[in-house]
């Protein structure tokens, strides 16, 4: 429902319980009932709450199938350092 290239606009703050929040006109409104909330300086950017988290097992192997091919399948092998002694005093 965003529209792009929208001239700038002023929008009213009020409370709502303890939280503030922004009326936004017509023109900004967003769909969906949440968006995420960011800081950039001074600026407080809001945009639109994608889920595009795998939902399903084919989903999942299809993201890591993904990073393998953008990191090129195999992560180098390093050296560890021995795993030291600790005593946490239990």
């Amino acid at each position: 429902m965003a529209k792009i290239d929208v001239e700038p606009a002023r929008a009213k703050l009020f409370t709502h319980g303890g939280s503030q929040a922004v009326r936004l006109p017509k023109a900004f409104r967003f769909d969906g009932t949440e968006v995420t909330v960011r800081r950039e300086g001074r600026k407080v950017i809001l945009e639109p709450l994608t889920d595009d988290r795998p939902r399903t097992r084919a989903e999942l192997e299809a993201m890591w199938a993904r990073v393998d091919t953008l990191l090129g399948g195999e992560f180098p092998d390093r050296d560890q350092p021995p795993e030291q002694e600790r005593d946490f005093g239990w």
